[in-house]
C-alpha cells in the first residue's frame, strides 16, 4: 500500500477539468445546506430544551432519531445512486432536508418537531455519497482523496456557519425566523442542482445494470462487503468522526458551559475552533493521502490516539474546571476527526468498481453515524443517571474508539493485500489493453 497516488491511475479515468470542477461544486453546495440544517440544532440544544421542556435523554433524541435515520438510510442511497444517478437522488434529498427544516422551524411539540428532524436526516443522507459519486465520475482516481477531503471542508464550513451564523440569527430574531429563513437555501439549491448538475461527463456512461430488484440490491451490499477495504473503511470512519461530531451536533456547548463554566460566547469560539481546525486539517490530510497512501492508517491511528489523549486529560483534570489552554488544544484535536474519517472512503474507493461506489461509500458513511447516535444517546442517558456528571457521561467516547481500534487492527492486513492484488491487476489490464 506504499504505492504513491500519481500510479492509481486506471483505465477510463475521467479527464477531470473545469466542467468537472463546475458540476461537483453544484452538488457540494447541496452538501453544505445540508451540513447547516445538521447542525443547526447544536447552537441551538439549550433553546430547544427550554422550547419543548425536555430533559438531556429527550434532547439528545433529537439529534439519535437524525443520526439513526442518517445512518439507516446509508447504503439504501448507495443503491439508489448506483441505480438513479447522482442527480435525482441529490434533487429529492434538497426536497426532503428543506421540508424538514421548515417543519422544525413550526413545530408547536416536541413529537412535530422530532418528525421533522427525521425528515430532515433522510433528505441529509442523500447528500454526502451523492457527492461523492460525482468525484469518481468526474476526476481521476488519483485526485480521489483530495476530492473527497475538499467536500468534507465544505461540510464543515456549513457547520462553520450554523456556528456563527444561526446561533446569533436564533437569539436575535427567534427560533422560528432563523430556522425558517435558512430554509430558504434548500430551495436555491435545489433549483441549481436541476439547472446545472449533470451525474457524468460525455463518454463516460455507466455500464448498465442487467437486473433490478432484490437480487440485485443483495448482489450489491454482499459484493461491497466481501471486501475487506469496505470493511475497514467503515471501522476507521466509525472510529475517528464521531468525538467531533458528539461535541458538535449537541454535547459541546452543554459541556463547555455546563462543565466548564465557559459563557455562551466563549463556548461559541471554542466551537468554532473545532470548525477551523477541521478545514485546515482536512488540506493537510487530502495532500498527505493524495501523495503518500501509506499514511492513511498512520494518520486515522494518530488522531484517534491524540483525540482520546487529550479527552482524558480534559475530563480527568484535577480542578473544578480544565483551564483554558487545555481545552483549545482539545478542540483543536478535535478537528482532526473529520478528516480522519474522510480516510475511510479512501480505503473503501480502490475495493471496489466503478459500479458499485455509492453502496461501498454508504457502508462506509453508515460507521461513523452509527458511533456518533450511539453516544448521543449514551451520553444523554449518563447525564440523567449522574446528575449531570460529564465526566463518567463522556467516558463513552473511549468505549466506542477501543472497539473500532480493534477492529481496525484485525482487517487491515487483509485490506493491504486484497488492494495491492487489485492495483496490479489493473496495470495488467493497462498493458494489455489494445492500442485506440
Amino acid at each position: 500500500m506504499s504505492a504513491p497516488a500519481r500510479n492509481l491511475t486506471l483505465p477510463g479515468d475521467p479527464p477531470g477539468g473545469r466542467r468537472a470542477v463546475t458540476v461537483w461544486c453544484t452538488g457540494v453546495a447541496v452538501y453544505f445546506v445540508a451540513v447547516i440544517f445538521r447542525t443547526s440544532l447544536g447552537v441551538a440544544g439549550l433553546d430547544a430544551a427550554d422550547r419543548f421542556h425536555v430533559n438531556a435523554s429527550a434532547l439528545s433524541t433529537f439529534s439519535i432519531l437524525q443520526l439513526l435515520v442518517y445512518a439507516g438510510m446509508q447504503i439504501p442511497v448507495g443503491l439508489l445512486v448506483d441505480r438513479l444517478g447522482t442527480k435525482k437522488v441529490l434533487s429529492i434529498g434538497a426536497v426532503l432536508f428543506t421540508a424538514g427544516q421548515l417543519g422544525f422551524a413550526f413545530s408547536p411539540s416536541y413529537g412535530t418537531a422530532l418528525a421533522s428532524r427525521a425528515l430532515l436526516g433522510c433528505g441529509d443522507a442523500m447528500t454526502f455519497i451523492s457527492v461523492l459519486r460525482l468525484g469518481t465520475r468526474w476526476f481521476p482516481a488519483r485526485r480521489g482523496p483530495l476530492v473527497a477531503q475538499l467536500a468534507g471542508l465544505v461540510g464543515m464550513a456549513g457547520n462553520l456557519v450554523s456556528t456563527l451564523v444561526i446561533a446569533r440569527l436564533l437569539h436575535g430574531i427567534g427560533w422560528t425566523a432563523a430556522f425558517a429563513g435558512s430554509a430558504f437555501a434548500g430551495v436555491v439549491v435545489l433549483v441549481l442542482t436541476l439547472l446545472f448538475l449533470k451525474d457524468h461527463p460525455e463518454g463516460y456512461e455507466p455500464e448498465p445494470v442487467a437486473q433490478q430488484g432484490a437480487a440485485y440490491v443483495r448482489r450489491q451490499i454482499a459484493a461491497a462487503w466481501r471486501e475487506p477495504g469496505t470493511r475497514l473503511g467503515m471501522w476507521v470512519h466509525f472510529t475517528t468522526q464521531f468525538p467531533a461530531m458528539v461535541f458538535l451536533l449537541l454535547w459541546g456547548m452543554p459541556f463547555l458551559v455546563q462543565a466548564q463554566g465557559l459563557s455562551r460566547a466563549t463556548a461559541g469560539d471554542l466551537l468554532t475552533l473545532v470548525v477551523l481546525s477541521n478545514m485546515v486539517i482536512g488540506l493537510v490530510y487530502g495532500q498527505i493521502v493524495a501523495r503518500h497512501h501509506a499514511a492513511r492508517l498512520p494518520l486515522a491511528l494518530g488522531t484517534v490516539g491524540a483525540s482520546a489523549t487529550l479527552w482524558a486529560a480534559t475530563l480527568a483534570y484535577p480542578g473544578a474546571h480544565a483551564p483554558m489552554w487545555l481545552l483549545v488544544v482539545l478542540c483543536t484535536v478535535l478537528g482532526a476527526c473529520g478528516p480522519a474519517s474522510m480516510i475511510g472512503f479512501d480505503f473503501a474507493r480502490p475495493a471496489n468498481p466503478p459500479e458499485r461506489q455509492g453502496t461501498a461509500s454508504g457502508i462506509t458513511n453508515m460507521g461513523g453515524f452509527v458511533a456518533s447516535m450511539t453516544t448521543l444517546f449514551a451520553i444523554g442517558v449518563l447525564l440523567d443517571a449522574t446528575g449531570d456528571d460529564y465526566g463518567v457521561a463522556f467516558s463513552a467516547v473511549f468505549v466506542l474508539q477501543a472497539l473500532g481500534v480493534s477492529q481496525i487492527l484485525r482487517l487491515r492486513g487483509r485490506a493491504a493485500r486484497r488492494e495491492r492484488e487489485r492495483l496490479v491487476a489493473s496495470r495488467v489490464e493497462t498493458v494489455h489493453a489494445p492500442a485506440a
